[in-house]
């Protein structure tokens, strides 16, 4: 094979003591004594075609070597894309403060070497801003047939229409709509409700040869006589609702969680799980308890292919 730009050849390696060649970018990375190995693809060679290198970093970061490349596109893994709000990702994702959503924890869940998992949730945004702020336009230019994309809203989709965060739906699943003005940004939108949102990224969704799946949202730490509060009379019944008219596949994911809440008991939900913070954010307990919760559902599902990628041994 041609030598990549850039890298001197020694015996059946190519190495470079410094930069990376140009155009490449770690995609996966490891400790593996006595250096990092990654694996990164760019068009080194500038023919248009993606070229895959494995190269083992020195710790120091000094210089790696080449030890295998060749001139062929990468094939890509099946993707799961994740949407939603901060009980996804919870902030950039690092568990800052804290904090986790159970997407940050879903991965392991998976067989890496078959499926990709791209949490691509952003905290404190609802059905219809994910949308407006081109949030899923961004998964739309990725998504590939045979893909799978989870949605789960709901969490935000209260408060007010036209000011402030300006972030609600209307309520309800049907073809309603209403024409507001922010107050903030004079912006004129014509807001629609939970249910015609989600059916949006059903429809993108399906068009596109991948499979969606609503989740109905993680319940909050909100009890009543030992109970913890369920969703299924507002945003949790409407993604049912939504899923079933749509024909897309449905986890109760609030039902689940609650159920499994209830088994730990509200002191050890209340201590493990939460914060004082508030009644909404997990620890990466909670987070844990969660994505246990959306791997039961997936299982649960009839004839979902999904569930062909989950591993069998629990993380």
């Amino acid at each position: 094979p041609m030598k990549p730009p850039g890298l001197k050849e020694r015996g059946v390696l190519w190495v470079n003591d410094g930069a990376r060649p140009p155009g490449f970018a770690p995609r996966i990375l490891h400790e593996d004594n006595p250096g990092w190995h990654d694996a990164a693809a760019g068009d080194v060679d500038g023919d248009g075609d993606p070229d895959l290198v494995s190269k083992i970093w020195n710790k120091d970061g000094a210089s790696y070597h080449a030890d295998y490349w060749r001139n062929e596109r990468v094939p890509r893994r099946t993707t799961l894309f994740l949407i939603g709000d901060s009980t996804v990702k919870n902030g950039q994702g690092r568990g800052d403060g804290g904090l986790y959503g159970w997407g940050q924890v879903l991965e392991q869940h998976f067989d890496a070497s078959k499926i990709r998992v791209a949490n691509c949730a952003r905290g404190g945004r609802s059905s219809r801003t994910f949308l407006t702020e081109g949030l899923w336009a961004e998964v739309l230019a990725e998504l590939e047939p045979g893909d799978f994309v989870l949605l789960q809203f709901g969490h935000n989709d209260g408060g007010p229409l036209d000011e402030g965060r300006a972030r609600a739906s209307l309520k309800g699943v049907g073809p309603e709509s209403q024409r507001i003005t922010n107050r903030t940004t004079s912006k004129v939108e014509t807001v629609h409700t939970y249910g015609w949102y989600l059916r949006k990224y059903i429809d993108d969704a399906q068009q596109r040869g991948a499979t969606p799946i609503v989740l109905s949202p993680v319940p909050r730490n909100l009890w009543s006589e030992g109970k913890v509060l369920r969703a299924d009379q507002d945003y949790g019944g409407w993604a049912a609702q939504t899923a079933t008219a749509a024909g897309a596949a449905f986890v109760d994911l609030n039902e689940l969680a609650a159920r499994h809440y209830e088994q730990r008991g509200e002191p050890g939900v209340r201590e493990e799980y939460f914060t004082s913070a508030d009644h909404t954010h997990t620890t990466l307990a909670g987070a844990q308890a969660n994505a246990r919760a959306v791997i039961e559902g997936i299982r649960g599902l009839q004839g979902c292919p999904l569930a062909e990628f989950v591993n069998n041994v629990e993380p």
